[in-house]
């Protein structure tokens, strides 16, 4: 039951979301002049709606995303407006059809409130809004989590000493097979409760720091642990092994292996742990991005019966899902719970966030590239004091956009099967 709860609460919370970042374009379009026919939370047939002024509002079946829908989108032929000869070509229908579609609600007492007709600053202002009220949600989300609840934060004291040197993918709870290797934390005597203050003669400040250098380090190595209100000097013979890369679950490395875990305490962040916090999460989620055409074949191998990890691309079914767990889960309390479900709300706004600024159409950073390359391209005339070049004709675009939202469409859909079939999982 707490599972179905979880995925309701945060499927909402995602509809919420959508709604949120179509309202960012719909405030400045209408704060710059520009008639917004439609507002929309998803896809498909209309389920409900209502007529408020120039502007439809309504939800439709497909929740997958939304829109709005402003007249004037693209200029009109330069053969029409400014008396010369569109060249051809063989996308032409494609282009003609877009731009058709983008006048068709243009009446001659609107024919002042078109989008083109809007200063290249407004109109990416007016894209860039849908983003970045994601990227408020997100901030706003993780910035009262960090300063109001803290942030698990590993300490340099020891919480468990590995018995055995395990493969990489091997679940946390196999125990040690007969034969196996000791861990060169066991090794040497590690305990739990021992606070490492020097690691191969370096005094350490994180756990974070003190990771990367046992990551780099080989051989045998003194570590300095303070236990029972003492220190004593303990030398562990690292061994080199395979082990995921850091943020990482699907690619490996060899490093060095000590085979020890940290203990972890809340700490609440101040103004400048959010800021650097918020940060390496923006410059985490644009890496996940640029990653996404290597899980391809992941996900295909997923979908039939092969592993699917834990940082695999989601789609709305997928990230629902984990909500629901989330909330079911006995692991942690119901506040930590209720946590864990924000962190991940937030998360998906931050991604939304960075994947709408990508500059392609149909995504907003599409129309944002656009209307900056018009902006200096009208500068650079009028500084040379040359003709005014027009409006940039992204109607011209429209065929590399077809080919964008045809990649997106299968990507999404291969997303939505392997959510469906082999479902990722926290625990």
């Amino acid at each position: 039951m707490l599972v179905v709860v979880g995925i309701l609460i945060f499927f909402f919370g995602l509809l919420f979301s959508i709604a949120w970042h179509e309202l960012g374009h719909l405030a400045t379009a209408k704060m710059f002049g520009i008639k917004v026919t439609e507002y929309m939370v998803g896809f498909g047939r209309t389920i409900w709606s209502r007529k408020k002024g120039d502007t439809e509002y309504g939800l439709k079946l497909i929740p997958f995303g939304g829109y709005i829908r402003m007249i004037g989108m693209f200029p009109p032929k330069k053969d029409e407006e400014y008396g010369r000869t569109a060249s051809s070509s063989p996308f032409r229908a494609m282009i003609d059809d877009a731009r058709q579609m983008s006048a068709e609600d243009v009446t001659p007492e609107d024919s002042h409130r078109q989008f083109y007709q809007r200063a290249p600053w407004k109109r990416i202002v007016v894209m860039v809004a849908g983003p970045v009220m994601n990227l408020i949600l997100a901030v706003g989300i993780f910035a009262a989590i960090l300063m109001g609840h803290g942030i698990n934060t590993p300490t340099l004291t020891v919480s468990s000493v590995s018995e055995c040197v395990l493969p990489a993918n091997a679940p946390d709870t196999q125990k040690c097979p007969p034969g196996a290797k000791p861990s060169p934390a066991a090794a040497a005597g590690f305990r739990p409760g021992d606070r490492i203050v020097e690691f191969n003669g370096k005094p350490f400040q994180s756990w974070e720091d003190l990771q990367l250098e046992i990551r780099q380090s080989k051989g045998s190595v003194p570590v300095v642990v303070e236990r029972d209100g003492h220190r004593e000097t303990l030398n562990a013979a690292l061994m080199q092994t395979e082990r995921p890369k850091l943020n990482s679950t699907s690619e490996y490395e060899t490093v060095g292996f000590l085979g020890l875990s940290p203990t972890s305490e809340l700490v609440k962040q101040d103004i400048g742990g959010v800021v650097s916090t918020i940060g390496e999460f923006v410059g985490l989620t644009a890496q996940k991005i640029v990653e996404l055409p290597q899980r391809v074949p992941d996900l295909v191998s997923a979908i039939f019966g092969g592993e699917r990890h834990k940082d695999s691309p989601v789609g709305i079914v997928g990230a629902s899902r984990l909500g629901g767990e989330v909330l079911a889960t006995e692991q942690f309390g119901v506040d930590e719970r209720v946590i864990l479900m924000f962190n991940l709300l937030a998360g998906v706004n931050l991604s939304l966030f960075v994947f709408n600024m990508l500059p392609l159409l149909p995504l907003d950073g599409g129309h944002i590239a656009g209307a900056a390359w018009e902006w200096v391209r009208r500068g650079f005339a009028k500084l040379v004091r040359r003709p005014d070049p027009g409006p940039f004709d992204t109607a011209r675009l429209m065929p590399l956009a077809y080919a964008v939202s045809l990649i997106f469409i299968a990507y999404s859909l291969l997303v939505l099967v392997a959510d469906i079939v082999n479902p990722v999982t926290l625990y």
